[in-house]
């Protein structure tokens, strides 16, 4: 497990990147905090500084990938070593995909990313909801997901998501794991719908996993059901924020109509 100085020097790091570059950093906190070793995290000290960060996050088959470096400490080829390692590490545990991680706005990022020659992919937004009044809503139930429900889980995250049957049993079983997370089940009448994850830390709640059985959608419930979780946990006090791929016109346009405003990006690339 990464120690809890390793995690406050990580989040310093973090913090002096994001406003040297004015970016925003995706390092998948809730991994990081819940890690069962420390093989996927490369992390370079001087004396007691850490002035390099690479981590690897799993989802299934697939690795995402995401690091920094200080800024009077890059153009060092500290990053070069550590990916190097990194991706050796990754290819040795047999993930099918590798995707390279980059604050849309990081110009040293792309050109790394460019010299390395991996490909774009996709990216995605980050969006935060801005207060707006929503109407009460009915037609639906949600649910704590309970072990019964883990097929339908899968099924949604493989028919919404393009996610292979394992990916999609790791991901949901990691998820049960981590702290702060309730994953919800959508129930319209006798039938079980669709399913809806909501993650608060630090009085944010984040929206994942959002989907609903393709014979169920475009019937105004996924709208109902998201205007009833933001509202929820608004009233608790946080603010809700999400993540939508660019390319997935139809979410942008729901989100975007129940109050959600693009904040940042992050830009995703394919490594062979």
């Amino acid at each position: 497990m990464l120690t809890t100085k390793q995690l406050k020097d990580i989040e310093a790091l973090q913090k002096e990147c994001e406003i040297h570059d004015n970016i925003q950093l995706k390092l998948n906190w809730d991994m990081l905090k819940s890690r069962s070793d420390n093989n996927y995290d490369f992390l370079v000290y001087d004396q007691d500084e850490l002035i390099a960060f690479l981590g690897l996050y799993p989802f299934g088959t697939t690795v995402e990938v995401c690091g920094m470096v200080k800024p009077r400490e890059r153009r060092k080829h500290h990053f070069s070593k550590q990916f190097t390692q990194a991706i050796a590490f990754a290819k040795l545990q047999g993930f099918h995909k590798i995707l390279l991680n980059a604050p849309a706005g990081s110009e040293e990022a792309k050109a790394f990313l460019e010299a390395n020659k991996a490909v774009y992919s996709f990216s995605e937004h980050q969006m935060k909801w801005e207060q707006k009044d929503l109407e009460e809503v009915t037609g639906f139930a949600l649910r704590i997901a309970e072990q019964k429900d883990l097929s339908l889980r899968i099924q949604l995250n493989v028919e919404s998501f393009g996610l292979d049957e394992k990916s999609a049993l790791e991901i949901e079983n990691r998820v049960d794991t981590e702290m702060d997370n309730s994953v919800y089940i959508i129930d319209v009448q006798e039938d079980s719908v669709g399913k809806i994850r909501v993650k608060v830390e630090d009085n944010e709640a984040w929206i994942y996993g959002f989907c609903m059985l393709p014979h169920f959608r475009g019937k105004g419930i996924g709208r109902k059901v998201l205007q009833y979780v933001v509202k929820k946990y608004s009233t608790l006090g946080n603010t809700v924020h999400l993540e939508v791929e660019t390319e997935n016109t139809h979410a942008l346009k729901l989100y975007e109509s129940i109050g959600f405003q693009i904040v940042h990006a992050q830009d995703y690339y394919t490594y062979k």
